[in-house]
């Protein structure tokens, strides 16, 4: 500790160095051991007396001259900074304890240790090698494909097939009743493109077919030749449509409106657009059930396909 008697106007004097002060109190502890091993004195009792000889013992405590101007402050700044800067002589010079005071260590703070817990060999094989559950999806089932998209398709070259061949009746019957001379055909032909006379059985013809078409589906030929009787009849039906959008029907009254109902009903070109979608629908509807027969079996093959996968049920593949 600093002087007390020192004030914050007086000089300080500036501290030794750390070696001369710890040189010094090393000299002090050794003057005074020095002084104990004088001041023992050992008595010997008389010869005739057999009492044990007094034993003057040593003070307990040596006597160390403290130097005045020794500021401990200051001389444990500097053994910190001669800590810092001179490992080695710090560690050399040992701090000054008297014997009769008692050491005393600092304590020992407790630490718990965890040890790790302990797993048996088995059971972690176990846990590596443990069979793992592998969920498989189950294969769906095959959707059937259908004809009818086909139908429609093969219908859009019927109608086409009816266009021509409808005309062809057309104009044939034109020449026949002298209505159409040969000169004019071809004229006759670019009129005839841009009536509803024309293009309206054209259309009823392809809507019957493929309706037509959506009910059999994938059936057999023998459906198309029974049931094209309806397809002619919607043709035939059309032609009478096609006369009216031509008069205009809008344009007439109910009784001339019957009258030309009544002169198309046996017309030749009626009839005509009956059998040329009677035959249209056989022939191309037999092309239609051809391809309804493949798609059968297609349908039949991925059916059997899936059974035969259910029954093998699911297979490991190690890559």
């Amino acid at each position: 500790m600093s002087d007390s008697k020192s004030s914050y106007g007086e000089p300080v004097e500036e501290p030794k160095a750390v070696d001369d002060v710890v040189g010094s109190a090393h000299e002090g502890i050794a003057d005074a051991e020095a002084a104990g091993r004088d001041a023992v004195v050992v008595e010997e009792p008389p010869a005739e007396s057999h009492a044990a000889p007094e034993v003057v013992s040593a003070p307990s405590e040596p006597m160390v001259e403290e130097d005045p101007s020794f500021d401990s402050a200051m001389y444990e700044a500097h053994a910190d900074d001669a800590t810092t800067a001179y490992p080695v002589a710090t560690a050399a010079a040992a701090p000054v304890v008297t014997p009769s005071e008692p050491v005393v260590q600092a304590p020992v703070a407790e630490t718990t240790v965890i040890e790790p817990a302990v797993v048996a060999p088995a059971a972690v094989a176990g846990a590596a090698y443990a069979p793992q559950p592998i969920f498989v999806q189950a294969p769906e089932a095959p959707r059937p494909r259908g004809n009818r998209g086909a139908a429609g398709a093969i219908g859009l070259l019927a109608a086409l097939s009816f266009a021509v061949l409808y005309l062809a009746v057309w104009i044939g019957i034109g020449l026949l009743s002298g209505e159409v001379t040969t000169d004019a055909i071809v004229s006759t032909v670019l009129v005839a493109l841009g009536t509803w006379a024309l293009w309206v059985p054209v259309v009823v013809f392809f809507i019957a077919f493929w309706l037509l078409g959506a009910i059999i589906n994938r059936g057999r030929w023998g459906a198309w030749v029974i049931f094209g009787l309806l397809v002619g009849v919607a043709a035939y039906l059309g032609h009478i449509l096609g006369a009216l959008f031509q008069a205009p029907f809008w344009m007439l009254t109910a009784s001339q409106g019957a009258e030309l109902v009544e002169a198309q009903l046996l017309s030749p070109l009626a009839i005509a657009a009956f059998v040329i979608g009677r035959e249209l629908t056989i022939w191309f509807g037999a092309w239609v059930a051809r391809r309804g027969a493949r798609v059968t079996e297609l349908n039949v093959e991925a059916q059997r396909e899936y059974e035969r996968t259910l029954e093998a049920g699911p297979q490991l593949t190690r890559v």
